[in-house]
């Protein structure tokens, strides 16, 4: 039951849930690597875990693009020597009412939230295959537990990610684990990518009265992780004392 020495690749790791799941498991003892399409702010976090006696490497990483997935997963290989847990952790929720008929929008969620884990699936799979062993853990969403108007496309991409775990979990055999972790209301940066403006700000109220840290979540994360190789956290849903 440990975390130390195992290599993990973190997406969307350059803040919120990614960056205090990177902090807590390089704390733990884990080799990290880092995922973002914001580059500088990778580059400031791993000066910092570099710092505190981590080992780190990190790649910019957008999971709308096959590529960039499978770069990041081949990186772990090479600096590594293997991958142990794939956390596909990042996502976008920029929600609006289906009649403001943001369609971009739309597409954007359906590329990050859904064919982003399907393109982590691609790139670990045969990896853990191959080495035996391994661990897909993905940020999912309560979103998609109760489903309320302005979220209809966010908690849809949610829902397929949720059924793809499943899936997965059934298809992976004895020696690969699948976990899905749902958050309730996180301090993150959420709200910022929402264009709607009363949406933003209800979104910011609710945040404000009763989010919590990341860190709860990048503690759920790591209980799935360090538990026995024969133990399988198929399913962890974290929210706030006070949401309802």
């Amino acid at each position: 039951m440990t975390i130390e020495a195992k290599v993990v690749a973190i997406t969307g790791a350059s803040s919120g849930i990614g960056k205090a799941t990177a902090t807590l498991l390089t704390e733990r003892g884990a080799k990290l690597v880092l995922g973002a399409r914001r580059e500088d702010r990778l580059e400031t976090l791993a000066r910092e875990i570099t710092a505190a006696h981590g080992e780190i490497a990190y790649v910019r990483t957008d999971v709308s693009r096959s590529e960039d997935v499978s770069r990041l997963v081949a990186l772990a290989v090479e600096r590594f020597g293997r991958l142990d847990v794939l956390v596909n952790n990042a996502g976008v929720g920029p929600i609006s009412p289906l009649d403001d008929l943001r369609v971009e929008e739309w597409e954007a969620m359906v590329d990050v939230n859904f064919k982003g884990v399907l393109y982590g699936i691609a790139a670990a799979l045969p990896v853990f295959r191959k080495q035996g062993t391994g661990q897909f853990v993905t940020t999912v969403s309560t979103a998609g537990l109760r489903i309320v108007p302005g979220q209809a496309v966010y908690a849809a991409t949610k829902n397929a990610v949720r059924t793809l775990c499943e899936g997965l979990r059934q298809e992976a055999g004895e020696n690969i684990r699948v976990t899905a972790v749902s958050p309730g209301f996180i301090s993150t940066e959420f709200a910022e990518g929402i264009a709607n403006p009363q949406t933003r700000a209800e979104i910011m109220e609710r945040a404000r009265q009763f989010a919590i840290s990341p860190d709860a979540i990048a503690r759920a994360i790591a209980f799935a992780i360090e538990q026995p190789a024969d133990v399988d956290v198929n399913e962890i849903v974290i929210r706030p004392t006070a949401q309802g």
